[in-house]
């Protein structure tokens, strides 16, 4: 299995990639990102590409591949909706534009978060963005597409947030989520159940199309 993965310099992006490496049936992970990733390891290729709005230049280097893990994203605190529209919803149905007409028949999974506005007409912002993104990736007409709304999620195997506020709640407050964690168990997911979700829904896939921390818990096993 081949899979291509966005955001792997983030938390979530990173705690997918690192479940791929791992696992035996995938044999390929194509990572686009803007910056070059630490991690070497053979079954890592990698397009550095600056215009996440355009993948023309690329298009034909995204043939091929069994699944997409779209990971990218980032914080609406202190954007304007268009800004955050263009990075959250923009760059990610430009993406998916490209690959469903590579392969239709291929699984696309769209990290997005608890509380996320499905009808488009909420009073929250990023809310509103999330939502009409999953909206327009649950219709573009993939053979299988989740989304997937984490909520709060504990990294590891060494993985930091590349948002500072997160990290700094991480490496100051991970008691508190842990102890939400023992009271609540099915409300909070790890980097590593993250990854192996998306990998079995690629493989078995799932009954719902939007996942919730329960159903992540219950796919990563």
């Amino acid at each position: 299995m081949k899979v291509i993965i966005t955001g792997a310099t983030g938390m979530v992006g990173k705690g997918v990639l690192l479940e791929c490496l791992d696992h035996p049936e995938i044999s390929e992970v194509l990572l686009i990102n803007r910056r070059q990733i630490s991690i070497k390891h053979e079954k890592i290729k990698e397009i550095i590409h600056q215009d996440f709005g355009n993948y023309d230049s690329i298009k034909d280097q995204l043939a091929g591949y069994d699944a997409a893990y779209l990971c990218m994203g980032i914080s609406a605190a202190g954007l304007s909706e268009a800004k955050y529209k263009e990075i959250t919803y923009d760059y990610t149905l430009a993406l998916a534009k490209v690959l469903y007409n590579h392969n239709a028949n291929m699984t696309i999974t769209y990290v997005s978060g608890q509380g996320t506005d499905s009808s488009e007409k909420g009073r929250t912002m990023w809310a509103r963005v999330k939502g009409k993104t999953e909206n327009d990736l649950l219709n573009m007409g993939f053979k299988q597409a989740f989304m997937y709304r984490p909520g709060a999620i504990i990294p590891l195997k060494g993985i930091k947030s590349g948002t500072r506020l997160y990290q700094f709640f991480y490496d100051y407050f991970m008691w508190l989520i842990k102890l939400l964690k023992f009271l609540f168990p099915k409300s909070i997911v790890n980097t590593t159940q993250l990854g192996q979700s998306m990998i079995n829904v690629t493989r078995s896939g799932y009954e719902k199309n939007i996942l919730k921390p329960s159903d992540i818990l219950r796919t990563s096993k």
